[in-house]
């Protein structure tokens, strides 16, 4: 049976006057009281750009002790300063320390990729045997987690399917699967009904009401991805002639 290695977040402080963080719907939840749960080895984080998942997936990362731009703990590199102060306001439970992890960020995984190009003396043996420069950025996607992702590990996905093609993303979800069952976590922000479908996961959407649970076939994902492809042809006709 699977550990969570963390179990709950709070909010224990307030953000500066000013801050973007204030205008966030899941910031106000949070203060209000209200707790996130990690109840399940797999939780997808979703909601529309700009509702906050990205922002509180690098604040639990930076929180632990991970590169706010993706890697290890032992990832020292900066390339631009710019994660938010929330990961000085939350405080996460957590139950056993876990022996592996990671924070794989897509929008600056080519900064990771690079940083491990920098120090790497060991021939890559860790990623597959090549450098994840030379490989397409989908392919370094699943090179990381295919031989990078241990086990017995806490890992911090935002976004993974950003460089992905449905193909690769059923492999994720092969993948994902392989590291449950090696006692691991996996936090993911998303926007893709692929991963969603994984079984038994916890999904959060985060929205103008703060956090709600759903399930997956009630996620717009889901009901949206489904709506078009049962009839591409009317969709499409609908939205042009809107648009008009």
């Amino acid at each position: 049976m699977n550990t969570n290695y963390i179990t709950r977040l709070t909010l224990d402080g307030k953000p500066q006057e000013g801050s973007y963080l204030n205008e966030l719907p899941l910031i106000r939840w949070l203060s209000e009281g209200n707790a996130l749960e990690f109840r399940k080895p797999v939780t997808f984080l979703i909601g529309e750009n700009g509702s906050g998942k990205s922002t509180l997936l690098e604040a639990v990362a930076v929180a632990l002790g991970f590169n706010p731009e993706g890697g290890s703990r032992n990832f020292q590199f900066s390339t631009a300063d710019s994660h938010s102060q929330l990961h000085e306001l939350i405080t996460l439970s957590r139950t056993v320390r876990p022996r592996d992890g990671f924070f794989l960020r897509a929008e600056s995984f080519y900064n990771a990729a690079a940083y491990l190009d920098s120090i790497d003396d060991n021939g890559f043996k860790a990623y597959g045997g090549q450098s994840l420069m030379t490989q397409s950025h989908g392919e370094s996607f699943l090179s990381l987690m295919k031989y990078r992702f241990f086990g017995n590990g806490l890992y911090l996905l935002d976004e993974p399917e950003s460089a992905l093609s449905p193909q690769r993303l059923l492999s994720l979800l092969c993948i994902m699967d392989e590291l449950v069952k090696k006692n691991s976590q996996l936090i993911i922000a998303t926007h893709s009904p692929i991963l969603m479908a994984y079984p038994d996961a916890e999904i959060l959407e985060f929205n103008e009401n703060g956090v709600e649970m759903l399930e997956y076939r009630d996620t717009d994902h889901y009901r949206l991805t489904k709506r078009f492809l049962d009839d591409p042809e009317r969709m499409l006709k609908m939205l042009l002639e809107e648009g008009d």
